[in-house]
């Protein structure tokens, strides 16, 4: 993890002046009972399966993986320069905790793991990706999803 006094001065000033988006309300609700709980990943860490198309840089949408990934079968195209890759080459669930959520609900933990899970481009700007995670939100909905690990990178 990059630490901002690793940056330098200019870098750092640049990063803590960035606009961080501001919302009208903050929706609450109540949580059910872990045993209950669907789960699903979101990561930012651009990952796709390898036939997908690559991510681009801004681009705002996201990309399906089925639960049953092998980890060998994806790939990262997150394109910050200031990204580092090795925690994602040692092991993918630093990005992409799939591994521990398995074992969560094989222990009893948790309800269940989701079918699908997703990743979008973490270089990008949040405002431009709020239509695309609407929709998300509605296909997981359907899918029985009533609860998502957030991973950003």
């Amino acid at each position: 993890m990059t630490r901002l006094s690793s940056y330098s001065e200019s870098e750092r000033t640049h990063l803590l002046r960035l606009p961080c988006p501001e919302f009208k309300s903050t929706p609450y609700v109540q949580a059910p009972s872990l045993v209950k709980l669907k789960v699903a990943v979101i990561s930012t860490a651009g990952l796709h399966l390898k036939d997908d198309r690559p991510f681009g840089f801004g681009e705002s949408d996201y990309r399906l993986i089925p639960s049953a990934t092998p980890a060998s079968d994806l790939v990262m195209s997150h394109i910050s320069t200031n990204f580092d890759r090795t925690g994602f080459q040692m092991d993918l669930n630093m990005v992409f905790p799939l591994d521990r959520l398995n074992e969560l609900a094989r222990e009893g933990f948790i309800g269940g793991v989701a079918d699908f899970h997703y990743s979008f481009m973490g270089a990008t700007e949040p405002q431009q990706m709020e239509q695309a995670a609407r929709n998300l939100a509605g296909i997981m909905k359907k899918d029985g999803v009533n609860s998502v690990i957030l991973v950003p990178v």
